[in-house]
């Protein structure tokens, strides 16, 4: 007779499963929020509706975050972590046509890729950031500062026109956002369809163009 004691059960191979589903579960949700608080704002969204939309139940999304507050702030935080991960082309550029026209690409394939993320934001800051106004006076005033320092830096070198930096960068948020807080009348201007691949290419094209050589770096 054995008298080993049985083995315990192996829980090597249900954590990794776990870790999937909860990743999973966190995807749908933000997925879902991204799209209900871009139509339907912060005071018209609802944990129901975010639960209906991710095709989850409204426990599993308070079991995630605990208030409709904390799933909004993680939304923002979300899209702003993207835009800030595009502006690492300042750090990296040898020179500014490099990095500036390579912003305006990343930001274009976030307004392509994001769209829902890009009117959260802009409706929030519309309405006055009533919820993430202490981010706006943080994260955003930090990064946007050192955006500024590298633009100034390129003009005191003479490597492009001197031009208020922060200026500029309102112009690229304001032209290659628009893509995407604008995408209802930009599809409605084109026949009622999305932009195509090729649409698209045109008219990040055109913005690198319009900003570049408006900067005297081409």
């Amino acid at each position: 007779m054995d008298d080993a004691a049985p083995a315990s059960p192996d829980t090597s191979r249900s954590r990794p499963r776990r870790t999937h589903i909860r990743r999973e579960n966190e995807r749908l949700i933000l997925q879902a929020a991204e799209k209900v608080f871009a139509e339907a704002g912060f005071g018209g969204a609802t944990m129901q509706l975010i639960a209906d939309m991710a095709g989850l139940p409204k426990a599993n999304l308070h079991y995630y975050f605990a208030t409709k507050e904390d799933l909004y702030r993680r939304v923002v935080e979300n899209i702003f972590t993207i835009w800030l991960r595009a502006a690492d082309t300042f750090d990296r550029a040898p020179d500014p046509a490099t990095g500036i026209g390579a912003y305006i690409e990343a930001k274009m394939r976030i307004s392509r890729d994001h769209p829902f993320g890009s009117k959260v934001w802009a409706s929030e800051v519309m309405h006055g950031a009533p919820v993430i106004q202490d981010y706006l006076e943080t994260t955003l005033r930090s990064w946007t500062e050192g955006r500024i320092d590298a633009i100034q830096r390129w003009i005191d070198e003479g490597r492009m026109a001197p031009i208020d930096p922060r200026h500029l960068l309102y112009m690229i948020w304001a032209m290659t956002q628009h893509y995407a807080d604008f995408g209802h009348q930009i599809e409605t201007l084109n026949a009622g369809k999305p932009l195509n691949d090729r649409q698209w290419k045109a008219a990040t094209a055109s913005i690198k163009a319009v900003i570049l050589r408006g900067i005297g770096v081409v």
